[in-house]
């Protein structure tokens, strides 16, 4: 429990909810049964589990985050389109979660339409009708001389002569928390009859993420929080404290700079992240977004003949470009918890450098790897093309063997393939390019000195592993593709 109590202090969760958290897992883990087989130790873990999907809002499943139920109107009229109302400090990315929420609602089949109600922020209102272009969503705003309420009313009669069905709110915010920010959105919500008031919060907020949240309950009620800069190296302690503060579930999370960057945020997925099980739920979710339907058959089509080109690895590294991140793919993966940033940065780089050599392939090439493996003069040309080693040419043909190798072994566990089809083995291809591997100028005689052969073997198996975990992203990548 101490270790528990040091780890979410270090992902800066409020001390009181801390104290709060540890003592609910101990009510819930003393005198219970230890299931047949299972160490006490992984019941604990489940234990844990269990709590922290609670303390961030409970098992959602499958239900929509939002409540879009549009308050009565007048006697005898049509009920206004549902609002959605965006508060939170300036800075945290308020005005951006407004452009990426649209996009989302739109992607759902709904019609939204953005309301500039920040009159204070320079550019504020610019911002928003920019990301309104981006995102094809119309946008709404006065004069900066009108007050935020008088916007918010205009905003909701021009979403019902325009036929939208949803209304989202860009507030202002202050550096600070202050009454008269608060009066002002007491105001707007009064005026729009908000369905959800959404607090937006930066995920790097750490503790003060707990007195922001009871702040704002407190003067208009939040119904649920967007946590931003999830991407970021912050461990996210502001999830737990918001909803242990507030009672509000988070419903949002941001996870990157691009628009699409926005995911209904799931406790159950989060906690099995955070405890190191993965999240394959979401990877096969933004496999399905990234990857389209032709693109998905035809990848199909090549695993089912057991063919693997240089122009597919090319293909696949696109393919989880869109899907995100490199270290948010690999945090979802089962098993990956232990994996270190520098592993990631190390895989991250084995991707580049991979995709510049094989953009330096004539076509032939690209189709046919085993010349390049056959041949030095095309690994150095090759090589010289894209500003790279031999050596790294050398190490993308190892790459590329091993990871076609499981890609057909996947294969027939999937029984949808049968075989290599004349393919170059792995050991072919390793060993014909493995005899010209040179040693680097000057390695030989570091290799001599006992003191830096330790260092020399530690940077080797970081980027063994590096390339090991590429392999295995790419693997599921192409899986989740073909499934």
């Amino acid at each position: 429990m101490r270790d528990i109590r040091r780890a979410l202090l270090e992902a800066d969760v409020s001390l009181p909810v801390v104290r709060r958290f540890i003592k609910r897992v101990e009510a819930a883990a003393v005198g219970k049964l230890v299931t047949q087989g299972v160490r006490p130790d992984q019941q604990l873990v489940k234990v844990v589990a269990d709590e922290l999907v609670e303390l961030m809002g409970g098992a959602r499943g499958g239900d929509e985050p939002l409540q879009l139920v549009s308050a009565p109107g007048p006697v005898g009229e049509a009920p206004p389109p549902p609002v959605i109302l965006m508060a939170g400090l300036q800075g945290v990315g308020k005005t951006t979660a407004c452009g990426k929420l649209a996009l989302y609602l739109r992607g759902k089949g709904r019609s939204p339409l953005l309301v500039a109600c920040d009159v204070y922020r320079p550019a504020a209102i610019e911002q928003l009708i920019k990301l309104g272009e981006q995102t094809g969503v119309p946008v709404f705003s006065l004069p900066t001389s009108s007050s935020p309420a008088e916007i918010a009313a205009a905003g909701i009669r021009e979403a019902s002569d325009r036929g939208c069905d949803v209304v989202i709110v860009d507030t202002a915010g202050r550096t600070q928390i202050d009454a008269a920010m608060m009066a002002e959105l007491q105001a707007v919500k009064a005026a729009t009859r908000a369905t959800e008031t959404l607090l937006v919060v930066d995920a790097m907020t750490g503790q003060e993420a707990a007195a922001l949240s009871a702040a704002f309950n407190e003067a208009v009620g939040i119904t649920g929080a967007v946590l931003t800069k999830m991407d970021g190296d912050a461990r996210g302690g502001a999830a737990l404290s918001v909803r242990e503060v507030s009672g509000a579930p988070i419903k949002f999370c941001g996870t990157g700079e691009k628009m699409a960057a926005l995911e209904p945020f799931y406790p159950e997925r989060m906690t099995s992240r955070i405890l190191g099980m993965g999240d394959v739920v979401t990877l096969v979710e933004k496999a399905q977004r990234a990857v389209a339907d032709k693109d998905a058959e035809e990848m199909q089509s090549r695993l089912l003949a057991a063919q693997f080109d240089f122009n597919d690895f090319l293909k696949q590294a696109e393919m989880v470009t869109n899907m995100g991140s490199m270290t948010q793919l690999m945090r979802m993966m089962p098993g990956m918890g232990g994996v270190t940033d520098r592993q990631l940065e190390e895989a991250e780089k084995s991707f580049k450098v991979s995709k510049s050599l094989i953009l330096s392939m004539t076509p032939t090439e690209r189709t046919k790897p085993e010349l390049v493996a056959s041949s030095p003069s095309r690994r150095r040309r090759i090589a010289q093309g894209a500003g790279r080693s031999d050596e790294a040419v050398v190490t993308l043909v190892e790459l590329f063997a091993g990871m076609r190798v499981r890609m057909q072994d996947m294969s027939r566990l999937m029984k949808i393939a049968g075989g290599n089809v004349g393919q170059m083995t792995q050991e072919e291809m390793t060993s014909i390019v493995g005899a010209k591997k040179r040693v680097k100028k000057g390695l030989a005689r570091r290799y001599k000195k006992p003191e830096l052969r330790k260092c020399v073997d530690a940077d080797e198996s970081q980027r063994l592993a590096a390339e090991d975990q590429a392999r295995r992203l790419f693997a599921v990548a192409s899986l989740a593709a073909a499934v």
